[in-house]
């Protein structure tokens, strides 16, 4: 290890020679640089001891990292934190995250050197000894000697960690004027990443499961519903207002339109959700839509649907702390539930039950907000066994003429590309959700309906028959005060209230048959 001797000059004034035998080795080659204060020599030291007892690239003997050659804003950490501070389009705690990598887990090591290709720079034999520190949990070259151990960091992290330097680095490469000519972070070998890794961090709940688990106290079970039934993530459920409550295709749906975000200094703030493709209006259930509409009673378009015991936003920690892990214990106890699932795993458990009810992945995608297709693959792509039956219908009705068509295909749609082709016998479509269809569509035998009334509600042009009077009435009422504004102008122009009766929401209950 090197070592700090300090000598006395015949001037009577004290240097500092730094010694050590490259390599480490007993027969190495004993090699020493001289200094005038100690604090410089303590830090050389250690940039020696950091570089296997060898010359720190780029240092000149005597010179040092010649000054006039380094410029101040492109040293490392000036350069590092200058990009993150210009990146766009990624939330406050982002920034202020990765403002801390930059200062925790690159500084110590790569602080004295500069981005700049020539003396003092970054080199690819460095990120390589940084790589192999992060994964063993070894101190940098510049921690201190009586700094705690650093903590050996899992394979997924040393990966993310790495693609952050690779950034900064890239980012000198493709300047304006190009700082150097590579990128030293490429072709570093990263630790291999256990493939069972992320499927290990998800924990995902069959239905039964869920039900023990929903012995949520009163003030966090609605929540607890609402996530289970829709996917929301955190930040998008507990930013849910009254006016997100909407109707689409007369169908109750809740719009994601906001979530909660951290500033840089941890603060939660409203801001828009995590991608472009995270807004967006998800169907919902008629029981959950009245229980959400019950809960919005009362409050303003703004005030928030969901709040923690004293009435303020619901914070993560304090949820999971006093409502979730007490419900998981007791369903350990009274049920022998032995999983461990997070908060985030109910919106897990809720797209493969999706997977298991058979809803294609593009659908899947769209209701949890998932930018990319390949997000919804990665992450669900092991359960799609669950779909094997209908790969082989699919595979054998492709390959036999005379086969029917699968029952699947019937109920996504796509029936109709197959109307070209010559007619074969298809089996029941087996439907087994509500569809709807135009009034002239349905069947008029009057044993069909028995002594039921069909409530029948025209949209746009459009008659839609209900079962229920108050669902006809919800979806009339919704349907008229979405087209207000246009309803009004159509009037002013001198529409009879019969056509506008026809191009919007009228209700006509059908009698019973005598």
């Amino acid at each position: 290890m090197a070592y700090v001797k300090d000598r006395v000059r015949s001037d009577g004034s004290v240097y500092y020679t730094v010694m050590w035998r490259a390599g480490g080795t007993a027969g190495g080659k004993q090699d020493s640089e001289v200094f005038d204060e100690e604090e410089d020599a303590k830090r050389f030291k250690d940039l020696v001891n950091g570089h296997g007892q060898n010359w720190p690239p780029g240092w000149i003997r005597g010179q040092g990292f010649v000054a006039d050659r380094r410029r101040a804003e492109t040293m490392f950490e000036s350069f590092a934190l200058a990009y993150v501070g210009r990146l766009t389009g990624i939330q406050g705690d982002t920034r202020a995250k990765y403002k801390k990598q930059v200062l925790d887990n690159m500084v110590p090591w790569f602080g004295p050197y500069c981005v700049e290709d020539g003396e003092g720079s970054i080199l690819r034999s460095m990120v390589q000894d940084w790589v192999n520190d992060l994964e063993a949990g070894r101190l940098a070259p510049l921690d201190p000697p009586n700094r705690k151990p650093r903590t050996a960091y899992k394979p997924k992290t040393v990966h993310n960690v790495h693609g952050l330097l690779s950034a900064i680095m890239q980012s000198a490469v493709d300047a304006e004027t190009s700082l150097r000519a590579s990128n030293p972070c490429a072709k570093t070998r990263l630790p291999r990443l256990d493939s069972t890794e992320d499927e290990e961090e998800i924990v995902f709940l069959e239905r039964d499961e869920w039900a023990w688990i929903y012995c949520l106290p009163d003030d966090a079970k609605d929540l607890g519903e609402t996530i289970a039934e829709t996917g929301f993530r955190w930040g998008e459920v507990t930013a849910l207002q009254p006016r997100d409550l909407r109707r689409r295709n007369g169908r109750p749906a809740v719009r994601v339109q906001r979530a909660w975000k951290k500033d840089e200094d941890g603060k939660s703030v409203l801001g828009a959700p995590k991608t472009r493709k995270s807004r967006r209006t998800v169907v919902i259930t008629h029981k959950l839509d009245q229980m959400l509409r019950r809960r919005a009673q009362g409050l303003k378009r703004n005030d928030l649907l969901f709040t923690g015991p004293e009435g303020n936003k619901w914070d993560p920690g304090t949820f999971r702390r006093l409502r979730w892990l007490p419900a998981i214990e007791l369903a350990a106890e009274k049920y022998g539930l032995i999983k461990r699932p997070r908060i985030h795993d109910i919106r897990h458990s809720h797209a493969s039950w999706l997977i298991a009810a058979k809803v294609p992945l593009p659908a899947i995608q769209r209701r949890l907000g998932h930018e990319s297709i390949t997000t919804t693959v990665d992450t669900y792509g092991h359960l799609l066994d669950a779909l094997d039956d209908e790969v082989v219908a699919a595979v054998e009705w492709a390959m036999d003429p005379t086969a029917p068509l699968p029952g699947f295909l019937e109920r996504s749609g796509l029936a109709s590309a197959t109307d070209r082709l010559p007619q074969v016998p298809r089996q029941p479509s087996g439907l087994a959700q509500e569809t709807w269809k135009d009034a002239s569509d349905m069947p008029q035998d009057d044993t069909e309906h028995g002594d039921d009334p069909v409530f029948v509600v025209t949209l746009g042009g459009r008659e839609v028959p209900f079962t229920d009077r108050q669902h006809a009435q919800d979806v009339a009422a919704q349907w008229n005060d979405d087209h207000e504004e246009e309803t009004a102008t159509v009037r002013a122009d001198g529409w009879s209230e019969e056509k506008i009766a026809r191009r919007g929401a009228l209700r006509r209950p059908r009698p019973s048959p005598a």
